[in-house]
């Protein structure tokens, strides 16, 4: 499968070739890019588990220039902490940080309900149709990906892993992890995508389907219920949207990091940088991109528990402070936020006016380490990005949303959508997404080559005296990183193509027509287009 093509009459990208082919499928059926971008979604809730699945989140952002007069909405579909969550116990076990793994920082699953929105939302096709592929991969097995793998292997978390009964008895068949290649066969996962595509969310929200997986949680600690999935309510509402050189860039609203992405590039621009983050003014692209991840983490929250509102975040006051901030000197920090977040990314559009960037996850790779064995469903952590801080708005609490990480996006021109974008990468996705725009927007590099350039993130956990620590790959040259290093940021370096700095996908409209669209070679996808 190539990494980069292009159509006239539809283009999809994903992080993996099984999900990206039935994507392409379901437009070969008459579908179109919601369709698409449903089929691959829940494909690779099979095909790429440590990264996603129907016990996740799901947010996206959705063109439909065609329908109505023309239309640009973000679904969120972000679970909350149980009802019964207990703060001050998680404190007593844990101290004063949330813990990334195990049953505390388990939330509400609204990936399934995010499709079930979507599809609402003018699908052509049957529901049930949406989930062939996927369920057919979880009876029959599949290959195991290059990424699966490697998480599987992670000496650090296979530990994690084999210590649950549920992980190890499907990805640890005879105590040793699948090797890429091995097929993997998910069975209770098949079973659980049938019901959902027979009965609709229904199935997990208020079946069945959900009272299995409450029960085998509860076991496991979680004091989630059945009405706490029962509650659980997707939105459809309208993005967050700045300019920037001549372009409008919709994203989704909190509780998703979409206004850091609008935040980097409108400071970008504000400072004159040049529109390379890796070349002449990559030194203040690191501060810019520190500053911006430092703000969120001040910030990002539930929507109902924000103190600052989102669009004070966006002014020219607020802006023109975080100006300040990178122009003066590098303050150390405290890990404010935390390394990781296995996620995918999916972008499809069409010739008709539909157009989606979908993001889903379940955080870290495996969520929390738990795999309900009579569900298969992999229980996501994202109750970790909440904070045991009581002064942050982001605090644990009990029905709260947590903040998030997943980050959709589409850029219009003043007449059409010119283009759709997307990434994985934890709380460095609004990084990753501005240096692929700023790629393919501001210096004209195709799709392709726009998500596979040279790239590196910074985050705030401090390497040694303090300092912010910036992850490089290889071919980010070295004048750029001896600024980086100057300006007094830790740099460590990465092999080129590494998922260090996440794997992105992008889709260009042109005028005369054309869908150009490029997928990651950092994942095991690809692009497809006709």
């Amino acid at each position: 499968m190539e990494l980069a093509t292009w159509g006239r009459r539809w283009a999809i990208a994903s992080p993996h070739t099984a999900a990206t082919r039935a994507g392409a499928a379901a437009f070969a059926a008459g579908g179109n890019a919601i369709d698409a971008a449903l089929a691959a979604s829940i494909t690779l809730a099979v095909t790429y588990p440590q990264a996603c699945g129907i016990g996740g989140d799901l947010f996206a952002v959705v063109d439909r220039a065609g329908h109505d007069g023309g239309e640009t909405l973000a679904v969120i579909a972000a679970g909350r902490a149980p009802a019964a969550a207990d703060p001050d116990a998680v404190r007593r076990e844990h101290g004063d940080r949330m813990p990334l793994r195990g049953p505390h920082p388990v939330t509400v699953p609204g990936a399934a309900a995010g499709w079930e929105t979507l599809h609402r939302m003018g699908a052509r096709l049957e529901w049930s149709s949406h989930f062939a592929v996927g369920t057919a991969a979880a009876f029959d097995g599949i290959p195991t990906a290059r990424g699966l793998a490697a998480t599987l292997a992670d000496p650090d978390e296979r530990p994690v892993f084999e210590a649950d009964a549920g992980l190890r008895a499907v990805f640890y068949p005879d105590d040793a992890p699948l090797a890429r290649g091995d097929l993997v066969f998910q069975p209770a996962l098949g079973a659980t995508l049938e019901a959902v595509a027979a009965g609709g969310a229904e199935a997990l929200y208020r079946g069945p389907v959900g009272a299995a997986y409450v029960e085998g949680l509860r076991a496991a600690g979680s004091p989630i219920t059945t009405e706490d999935l029962a509650r659980h309510e997707p939105a459809i509402v309208p993005p967050l949207r700045a300019a920037w050189r001549g372009l409008h860039l919709s994203v989704a609203p909190p509780p998703s990091p979409g206004l850091s992405l609008l935040q980097i590039l409108t400071l970008g621009e504000r400072l004159g940088l040049a529109p390379d983050p890796s070349g002449p003014d990559a030194a203040t692209w690191a501060r810019v991109f520190l500053a911006a991840e430092r703000d969120v983490a001040r910030h990002l929250a539930d929507p109902d528990r924000m103190a600052v509102h989102v669009s004070t975040l966006l002014d020219d006051g607020h802006l023109a402070a975080l100006t300040d901030e990178v122009e003066g000197p590098l303050v150390p920090g405290r890990a404010t936020v935390k390394p990781g977040g296995d996620t995918i990314a999916v972008v499809a559009a069409d010739a008709e006016g539909h157009a989606v960037s979908l993001i889903q996850s379940l955080f870290n790779g495996f969520g929390a380490g738990i795999l309900e064995p009579r569900t298969g469903i992999v229980a996501h952590d994202r109750g970790a990005c909440f904070t045991l801080d009581a002064a942050l708005p982001s605090c644990f609490a009990p029905g709260a949303q947590p903040p998030h990480t997943l980050l959709p996006v589409v850029v219009h021109d003043e007449d059409r959508l010119v283009g759709v974008a997307g990434t994985m990468g934890g709380y460095q996705q609004p990084q990753i997404d501005a240096q692929t725009i700023a790629n393919a927007f501001a210096r004209g590099a195709d799709p392709g080559e726009a998500v596979a350039a040279p790239r590196f993130v910074v985050d705030d956990l401090p390497a040694d005296g303090g300092v912010p620590r910036v992850a490089a790959e290889a071919s980010v040259p070295a004048d750029a990183v001896a600024a980086i290093e100057d300006a007094g940021f830790a740099v460590q370096r990465f092999d080129d193509l590494d998922g260090e700095v996440g794997h992105a996908h992008l889709i260009a409209l042109h005028a005369d027509g054309r869908l150009h669209v490029g997928s990651d070679p950092r994942a095991d996808g690809g692009a497809m287009a006709d």
